[in-house]
């Protein structure tokens, strides 16, 4: 009798997790491409952008730390946006009394506008290598 009951929980118990394992995998799938149809649409970013820049347009980056917002294909001037973030950094903090979150938000507009410049920085240092020329260094053994 004992046995009958411990069948029936066994059983029971895997039509339960397969049930569960199965619906847990359609909804990957769905999501799964609900997320390429959005890549394909031009909705979606790049998953090293969506941690950034999910959260902040590069003009709202400008317009935090004060600064003029750059051209397109131009980079930014960073010496001046690391002033203006340092000052304003160091202006909100909190064991001075400023703000947490305004400072969580200086820091998140930093490191958008630097990784709206980082491509076109790599950019320039690529053309000045290809001008330069390639110059291996070659050590002789003595």
């Amino acid at each position: 009798m004992a046995y009958k009951l411990i069948t029936q929980v066994v059983i029971v118990g895997s039509r339960v997790l397969g049930r569960a394992f199965a619906e847990a995998y359609k909804q990957a799938a769905a999501s799964s491409q609900y997320q390429r149809a959005q890549a394909k649409n031009g909705n979606g970013s790049s998953t090293g952008k969506i941690s950034l820049g999910a959260g902040m347009t590069l003009d709202e980056a400008c317009k935090i730390l004060n600064v003029k917002q750059p051209n397109k294909g131009e980079p930014a001037n960073m010496e001046e946006v690391m002033d203006r973030f340092k000052r304003l950094f160091d202006a909100n903090n909190p064991e001075k009394g400023g703000s947490f979150y305004l400072q969580s938000k200086i820091l998140r507009a930093r490191e958008r506008i630097e990784a709206e410049n980082r491509p076109l920085q790599e950019k320039a240092e690529a053309e000045a290598e290809a001008k330069e020329g390639w110059n291996p260094k070659i050590y002789k053994d003595r």
